[in-house]
């Protein structure tokens, strides 16, 4: 099958990239290995950041005020004024709430927040502040970042181009034939049930597969040292919680960023992340808990986390490498022969990353040809559960005592 573009990866860049080539009069097909999202896209917290880090440390590269113009993006997109048509992606949340904790540091980042970001907090008085910050002494701002459900967004997308993504099985129902580094010439499939095979020419190959972008890389003779991998350790809280979005900030740090959803079974669930999530990594799961229900503790006073259950879960942020494994500011498509490799860092630069990706694909040439479509039996991929779905240990804590912060 001839192809202009196969897209590896089918969390949020490639399928973002899916459909802006698409309507480019691109031919492209995606292939995905396992579900859609699975990885960062799904895992993450859905939170459509405008430079709130870049801004807390008092800095706006032009690479920071790249990425405060993509909420803006995003927000056309959800009311279905531009493409692609995100309407059918639940929104959690219009906006985030920002508190700070009483030192002098915290009450520095926020003066710098204010002055940097293309939307500005903006404080509650008393009657407006929510009431999960009732025993909070500091201020509590609004902050104009919407908040996604990274899985139904995944849906939208896929829904609308059921027809050029397919599942593959990897890596025994692959094969990649190079000619030369990044010069590929051929990519051969396997039905997953009846052995057939399925063959592409793709005039360029597009990895956007997060981790698996390292082993894609090197079946096409390409070296994976452009990489790097940052985890995560992130914290799950489920019961009769209040709802939040939102991120305590601590001098140049969010020290924890909240966001909330609801399970199968109808409760709120809590994703807690930020600088909490980093420190994690060192933590087994059980010491992460306890430091994590400690942290909330102290941060959000008010709410009572008595009848709480809590899990954890490790995921790895896929990037383009930088030096001493900082974290990359911006989207990178790297372009080496006929393989383009996409890293967007974050879920709010998935429209940068595809347009970035689109800039190096060359126009169809000559008249215009039908839309391509895979085989309709061939298997599509399922959209991952989220972190809080999926089967994992729950346990509740005993109540909380000063000394289990030590």
């Amino acid at each position: 099958m001839d192809l202009d573009v196969l897209i590896f990866g089918g969390g949020a860049a490639g399928l973002w990239l899916l459909d802006d080539l698409s309507r480019r009069g691109v031919r492209v097909l995606l292939l995905e290995a396992g579900r859609l999202g699975h990885g960062q896209t799904v895992a993450s917290q859905g939170i459509l950041h405008g430079g709130l880090k870049y801004a807390l440390q008092g800095f706006m590269t032009p690479s920071a005020r790249e990425v405060r113009e993509m909420p803006g993006v995003w927000k056309r997109c959800l009311l279905g004024q531009a493409a692609p048509d995100l309407s059918g992606t639940r929104v959690r949340a219009a906006a985030c709430h920002l508190w700070q904790t009483e030192s002098l540091k915290s009450r520095l980042g926020m003066v710098a927040a204010k002055l940097s970001l293309h939307v500005a907090p903006v404080e509650l008085a008393g009657p407006d502040r929510p009431p999960v910050f009732g025993c909070c002494r500091g201020p509590v701002y609004r902050l104009d970042e919407q908040v996604i459900s990274p899985a139904t967004f995944t849906a939208d997308l896929a829904r609308q181009h059921r027809d050029r993504i397919l599942r593959y099985d990897f890596p025994r129902g692959l094969q990649i034939s190079v000619a030369g580094p990044g010069v590929v010439a051929r990519v051969a499939l396997v039905h997953p049930q009846t052995g057939q095979p399925l063959e592409f020419c793709p005039r360029q190959l597009v990895l956007t597969a997060g981790a698996g972008n390292a082993e894609l890389r090197r079946l096409c003779g390409l070296p994976g040292e452009v990489m790097q991998r940052r985890p995560l350790h992130m914290v799950l809280v489920r019961g009769s919680l209040p709802v939040l979005n939102g991120h305590c900030i601590d001098g140049a740090r969010t020290r924890v960023t909240v966001t909330s959803d609801c399970d199968a079974a109808g409760r709120v669930v809590w994703q807690v992340g930020g600088q909490l999530a980093e420190d994690g990594v060192a933590l087994d799961e059980t010491s992460l808990v306890h430091h994590a229900r400690a942290e909330l503790e102290q941060v959000l006073p008010g709410v009572d986390f008595s009848q709480a259950e809590w899990a954890a879960y490790r995921v790895d942020r896929a990037e383009h490498a930088h030096p001493q494994r900082g974290r990359p500011e911006t989207a990178l498509a790297l372009s080496e022969g006929k393989v383009i490799t996409g890293w967007p860092t974050k879920l709010v630069l998935a429209p940068q990353l595809a347009k970035n990706i689109a800039a190096l694909v060359p126009s169809p040439a000559g008249a215009a040809l039908p839309p391509v479509a895979a085989p309709a039996d061939w298997p599509r991929p399922d959209v991952a559960l989220p972190p809080w779905d999926e089967s994992r240990p729950w346990r509740c804590l005993a109540p909380f005592r000063r000394s289990d912060a030590a």
